[in-house]
């Protein structure tokens, strides 16, 4: 288990929690922004044997590691089950989008705990979950963001006005680009995950050994398309099966990286932004971090790339994007359910 802790100023606290895919996260906030602990316990070796994640083992791997997840962030943050009488105001747990099962698990562990210590319970959208990570560690955001966010299961570009106000400019239309390193990194046989896999390799290799297809480059919209990239791939391997491995990867690497900042660049001229901001699993990626990070010299305005802690599934930006909705919206009714689809909530 990876666990951080920091001290911070006094405020109410929200127990995160969050169990949407492969990781089982707990956190606990002050004030919504100031992180007493944060754990997450990753399943990467169970299903590392499989090349992805298999649904029915994530869920029971939440089962058993819930308790012994949430009793970690509590103790590391000076709480106690039995404290205070409650000791949390509240508690957040991710009710979508994500696997159903996994999402069971989370939500009806919150949902037990805020009942038997009669705090509110909130639901919290994962999407939404993400754009808060960065508030984290960079509180004082300027207004509006270009927000890249980039995982297994999506890719989006979203305008942020503030907490709370998104836009959606554009989204994958079948793979997501992390799901495209993923099935890549599968083929080429280099494990799972997929994304720090191709990363590390593709260092080694020429990105122009290979001129793979950037879907949708040309065309004045915002969306992405992958699924023809992960087929390009497996089409130049079978012409030319001698080639390194690390030449594909750099080459197929550039191909993504090149589409997702010159649509991110296309948002930030159309929105006018003040930042543009990286979140999701992709955004740990360094060859996108450091093209966002140049793009963003070349504009004159702010990057904000997350720590590598806050790029992945974490209870944190649950805990935070949860406090924000009890303020702003109230607790979120008990029926709620799990939903795998959850949109992100779109509002001016």
């Amino acid at each position: 288990m990876e666990e951080r802790t920091e001290s911070t100023a006094p405020g109410p606290l929200v127990l995160g929690i969050e169990t949407s895919c492969d990781e089982t996260a707990a956190a606990v906030l002050e004030a919504g922004r100031h992180v007493r602990s944060s754990v997450v316990s990753s399943q990467v070796d169970l299903h590392a044997r499989f090349g992805g994640v298999v649904p029915e083992l994530a869920g029971r791997a939440h089962v058993e590691l819930l308790v012994p997840v949430v009793d970690e962030a509590l103790a590391v943050a000076g709480l106690t089950a039995t404290g205070r009488p409650a000791p949390v105001d509240a508690v957040a747990a991710t009710s979508g989008p994500g696997l159903v099962g996994s999402l069971l698990v989370g939500l009806s562990g919150a949902k037990a705990l805020a009942l038997a210590w009669d705090v509110p319970f909130v639901a919290v959208n994962h999407l939404e979950a993400h754009l808060f990570a960065p508030l984290l560690e960079a509180p004082d955001l300027a207004y509006p963001l270009v927000v890249l966010l980039v995982s297994g299961g999506h890719t989006l570009l979203i305008e942020m006005r503030a907490p709370g106000r998104y836009r959606l400019l554009g989204q994958t239309l079948d793979d997501a680009a992390g799901e495209a390193y993923d099935k890549v990194a599968r083929y080429l046989g280099l494990g799972y995950p997929g994304g720090p896999a191709i990363d590390r390799i593709a260092g080694q290799g020429d990105p122009t050994s290979f001129s793979f297809p950037r879907a949708l480059l040309d065309d004045d919209g915002l969306d992405f398309s992958f699924s023809g990239l992960k087929t390009a791939v497996v089409r130049a391997v079978e012409r030319r099966p001698d080639a390194a491995t690390a030449d594909v990867a750099a080459a197929f690497q550039a191909a993504v990286v090149d589409v997702l900042v010159a649509k991110a660049a296309r948002a930030m001229s159309r929105v006018n932004a003040a930042g543009l901001c990286l979140a999701g699993g992709v955004a740990a990626n360094s060859a996108l971090r450091r093209r966002v990070t140049e793009l963003s010299a070349e504009l004159g305005v702010a990057a904000h790339l997350p720590s590598a802690a806050m790029c992945t599934d974490n209870a944190a930006m649950v805990a935070s994007a949860g406090w924000w909705r009890l303020v702003h919206d109230g607790p979120s009714p008990l029926s709620t359910g799990a939903d795998p689809n959850l949109a992100l909530p779109l509002a001016g």
